[in-house]
């Protein structure tokens, strides 16, 4: 995926200097190689880089001070090999901004019933060193992680993973800017949102681009890089048509569109964008497939002006680079209501990314009644099946809240011949009735950030890290139950 910085995470060990020179020198030793063997074990989505073992409060307010104004580090994972004293923490902790994961692990997997001794007691203290870091952050209300299990297991290696990915969604969240095509969908409420307090709670900065900018670069577009474009349309993606110079004059045109706009958010450092089918002036087409291989490549969207969306979409394509899965722009658009059998059909006018179809997608030009442009090209496929979530954050005026689904997305029965746009079918969980009305009482809208490569636990994570509400739609959910956790977070998160 293109436009992701290079980051890292600090592996910070605590202890003290009543134990001596030979016991720090093996808990310098043994932090070392727990930073190599998970370094190594090819699971992480970031390198952990080894520092100092911290025996000080000066060390460890220094050290926190370095990890804040690292712009590479995008987190920091404490681990207390011996007992540390947290009063010592206290300082550093109070400055530390970033992601914390507490790891609560020792070097030892097993204990070593015939040869253990004081001075193995001594030495291997997580047991209680960790409760003692533990009770720190917890009085200190500090937004973290604990992952409790030996460093060396895979799934404790796949937690520390995935609470990278939140991390680094987070940094992203921090200097992320999407830029607006046009302003919101007239009359909109729910993709609307107070971009002021979007920047100050979630770090994301919202601009607004005339689509005569965007109109601007596509006429210095190179007829060459059109031609080129064209070459890796055809590398990706089926061409159907009848009439070859209709189709080539629509697409191609789409393809100058993408060119013109990657350039432009290049230019001004944006990751995320939004459209908007009333704001055309001076474009051919609404772009589909512009959009559509824009987002194939890492970028977030959100159609109609959903800038909320967009930032979403954007935040998943971080968390799941390199896992199998994709993520896209979604809408929930219609129902098939056959009792027992109740279904969700997700699409949009055009623009659903390409990675997460089923098949390899097709390029396809046809009329859009929305718009009074020419008719778009635009990729037309099917979703794949298997475990998905959609999620979406929501202004609630006082707050921003992040509500998510989890679903299934399944094979349709039928095809869609008719439906010349790219879709998903799947089932809401529990089921569509419950989802849809918790969905709603919740406050999210038709707009998602669709995922098949993440799961619900990422956007958890990075909601803690990010200290904002979180709401959860899945197979235990009932609408009692929801409506008192609705009632329990309006209670707390009304008060911040």
């Amino acid at each position: 995926m293109q436009k992701v910085k290079e980051k890292f995470f600090w592996f910070l060990t605590g202890s003290q200097g009543l134990y001596g020179e030979e016991t720090l020198k093996q808990v310098v030793s043994n932090s070392k190689v727990i930073v190599e063997e998970l370094n190594k074990g090819g699971m992480l989505p970031r390198k952990l880089l080894f520092k100092p073992v911290l025996t000080t409060p000066q060390q460890i307010k220094r050290t926190m001070e370095e990890a804040v104004s690292d712009e590479g580090c995008a987190g920091v994972v404490c681990w207390m090999h011996t007992f540390s004293p947290a009063k010592m923490w206290i300082g550093g902790l109070s400055l530390l901004n970033k992601p914390l994961l507490h790891l609560h692990t020792q070097f030892n997997e097993r204990l070593p019933y015939e040869s253990i001794d004081m001075d193995f007691m001594n030495l291997n203290q997580s047991a209680h060193g960790d409760r003692e870091f533990g009770h720190i952050t917890a009085r200190m209300n500090i937004p973290r992680t604990v992952i409790a299990g030996h460093w060396s297991h895979k799934s404790t290696q796949s937690r520390i993973a995935l609470w990278m990915r939140s991390a680094l969604a987070v940094d992203e969240s921090r200097n992320l800017i999407i830029a607006r095509f046009g302003d919101n969908m007239r009359e909109v409420a729910v993709t609307d949102g107070d971009k002021v307090e979007a920047q100050i709670q979630l770090g994301w900065s919202v601009p607004t681009y005339a689509i005569g900018d965007l109109v601007n670069y596509r006429e210095k577009v190179a007829t060459s890089d059109v031609d080129s474009m064209i070459d890796l349309y055809k590398e990706r993606y089926d061409f159907s048509y009848s009439d070859e110079e209709y189709f080539y004059k629509h697409t191609r045109d789409q393809a100058r569109t993408e060119i013109a706009l990657e350039q432009l958010l290049d230019d001004i450092g944006a990751t995320a964008f939004s459209t908007n089918f009333q704001d055309l002036y001076g474009m051919e087409q609404l772009p589909g497939l512009a959009v559509q291989n824009l987002m194939a490549k890492g970028y977030g969207f959100g159609g109609e002006g959903d800038w909320k969306t967009a930032g979403m979409v954007r935040l998943l394509k971080v968390m799941g680079e390199g896992l199998k899965g994709g993520a896209s722009f979604m809408e929930d658009y219609t129902y098939h209501l056959e009792e027992g059998n109740m279904l969700n059909l997700g699409a949009h006018m055009l623009e659903i990314c390409p990675s997460i179809a089923r098949d390899k997608p097709t390029i396809e030009v046809h009329p859009l009644s929305i718009g009074e442009r020419e008719d778009p090209a635009r990729l037309v496929f099917t979703g794949r099946s298997g475990k998905a979530i959609v999620t979406a954050i929501v202004d609630m005026g006082s707050r921003f809240r992040i509500v998510l689904n989890e679903i299934e997305a399944i094979d349709p029965p039928k095809g869609f011949e008719k439906l010349p746009v790219a879709r998903v079918l799947w089932r809401p969980l529990p089921n569509l009735v419950t989802a849809s009305e918790a969905w709603i009482l919740a406050g999210g809208g038709h707009h998602t950030a669709y995922s098949d490569g993440v799961t619900a636990e990422y956007i958890r994570n990075f909601a803690e890290m990010m200290q904002i509400e979180f709401v959860e739609i899945n197979s235990e959910t009932t609408i009692p139950k929801f409506r008192n956790e609705l009632r329990y977070s309006e209670g707390y998160w009304g008060r911040q």
